[in-house]
């Protein structure tokens, strides 16, 4: 491969593109021998080929990053990703859970340049012949920037909802309007737009065939996603957890037309057994970790203060935008904040957790599902500890604070493994290409099942108040949840 030099830059000219198309037309991918492919901007089409820097990480030793991802990783956007725990206060349990969401979204870039890299050089034989270069740019791209909008304590604040957004449209605006769009349009001569509908998919538009079909191997049934936070977070914790077989998977992975013509993403029989480990390892990691009671409590305590917070307009859902983790504490514990807001902020600041005193399986019917309709309204829920707090003062004639009686309800998580397993020989009765459920026997509905039976809506108070609410657990404070919730 020659060089020369643009704008003070060498800018490598291939030998030999791996494209077709001019003018106008759409650049895309064509099977040549040579391991390497090539931009319409001349820069190699995966940027480990002639990285001009690399970042050591702890799971995948060196990511190598090439000059325009360079510029997209040092913006103050990304930058901010350092200062925003991956896990929120798993640290609290586990103290070596302080990976950021950073290190994650370096991973994930890593992991999709290595999955494009594994389709690529398959050309025609399940690989991305014929896909736009463009739509391969726009994914790793994307990877690398899935995670900008995050608030602090990573997803915990996005539970309360309105007038908290979803962190994906958060991420929209910034990658369209701030200096990323500048590095998208100016470097990649890529859509900002288009960069952003992988992560925010859009709903009164469609997306390009391409993009749509690539964007499944950022989120969906078998994604870089999962594949990059799972066996992070277990390490991050020394948990023997959340083992992924990550190379075998993806080597596994093929474009094949459905039985309706539409090009999908699938894995072949050998990555049966490494991805129903991945699907394991994900409700292991949520059985012991995401939903462990300490770091649950201390979710619910920082989504408390910020909507007492909110309540008082003493800060709006704009402002918690772009905050790091501990600018989102210092911001609490201001003195135009309301004194529950305070109070629930220091606990966290000082690891004070509160504690259960009722807990509630679904085998507890309705009660259960009366409580978990909780989660989707939050000022109700809000309204409901409130007055509980105050029904407990009266009936136990102690001092509590209407603050000091939360409920911890686990967001419903969602199981699906829609997703083609291709065969190219296929054991008599089993078809070419089969569905998830055709080629396993197993049921998106049997993790969800497990699931129900693993999630626990607790009500959790302080310390101090503990030991007596425990002991009229059953006489005073399921009766009167019964009746507030009714």
């Amino acid at each position: 491969m020659q060089e020369d030099t643009i704008s003070g830059q060498k800018k490598p000219r291939p030998v030999q593109q791996a494209l077709t198309g001019t003018g106008d037309e759409e650049a895309r991918v064509q099977p040549i021998q040579r391991p390497y492919w090539v931009d319409v901007t001349g820069y190699p089409l995966l940027p480990d080929e002639q990285p001009q820097g690399t970042v050591r990480d702890s799971l995948y030793d060196l990511i190598p990053l090439g000059a325009r991802e360079l510029k997209l990783i040092n913006t103050p956007a990304f930058l901010r990703l350092q200062q925003v725990k991956q896990l929120g206060f798993v640290y609290r349990v586990w103290p070596g859970a302080t990976h950021s969401r950073y290190e994650h979204s370096l991973g994930c870039y890593h992991l999709a340049v290595r999955a494009l890299r594994a389709l690529l050089m398959r050309g025609e034989q399940g690989g991305l012949h014929g896909v736009a270069l463009s739509s391969i740019q726009t994914l790793f791209v994307a990877a690398l920037l899935h995670d900008i909008g995050h608030y602090p304590f990573s997803h915990t604040i996005e539970n309360l909802g309105y007038p908290i957004i979803d962190h994906e449209q958060v991420g929209r605006g910034i990658i369209e309007k701030s200096e990323i769009a500048v590095i998208l349009e100016r470097d990649y001569h890529l859509s900002p737009e288009r960069v952003a509908d992988f992560i925010d998919p859009p709903h009164a538009r469609s997306m390009r065939a391409d993009d749509e079909l690539l964007r499944h191997l950022l989120s969906g049934a078998l994604d870089i996603d999962k594949l990059d936070y799972l066996p992070r977070d277990a390490r991050a914790c020394n948990v023997p957890y959340g083992g992924v077989d990550v190379s075998r998977l993806l080597s596994a992975l093929r474009i094949h037309r459905d039985p309706h013509g539409q090009r999908s993403l699938v894995v072949t029989h050998k990555g049966i057994s490494p991805l129903h480990s991945l699907l394991h390892a994900r409700q292991e990691m949520f059985d012991n970790i995401y939903w462990h009671h300490t770091g649950r409590a201390f979710q619910i305590m920082l989504v408390r203060a910020v909507h007492d917070a909110l309540s008082f307009q003493a800060v709006t859902g704009e402002q918690l935008m772009g905050l790091t983790d501990a600018g989102l504490l210092s911001l609490l514990l201001s003195p135009s904040m309301p004194a529950s807001t305070r109070a629930l902020t220091l606990d966290l600041e000082m690891r004070r957790p509160y504690k259960a005193v009722l807990e509630v399986s679904p085998a507890a019917g309705s009660l259960f599902r009366r409580l978990e309709a909780l989660f989707w309204d939050s000022a109700r829920r809000r309204s409901i500890e409130q007055k509980l707090s105050a029904e407990l003062t009266n009936s136990l004639a102690l001092e509590i604070a209407d603050y000091e009686i939360l409920f911890d309800i686990p967001r419903p998580e969602k199981w699906e493994m829609d997703l083609w397993i291709s065969y190219e020989n296929p054991p008599i009765g089993m078809k070419p290409l089969m569905k998830w459920v055709e080629a396993t026997g197993l049921q998106s509905d049997d993790l969800a099942r497990y699931e129900q039976h693993q999630r626990r809506i607790r009500i959790v108070t302080t310390e101090r108040l503990r030991s007596e609410i425990l002991q009229r657990q059953l006489d005073v404070l399921l009766p009167l949840v019964e009746r507030l919730i009714a």
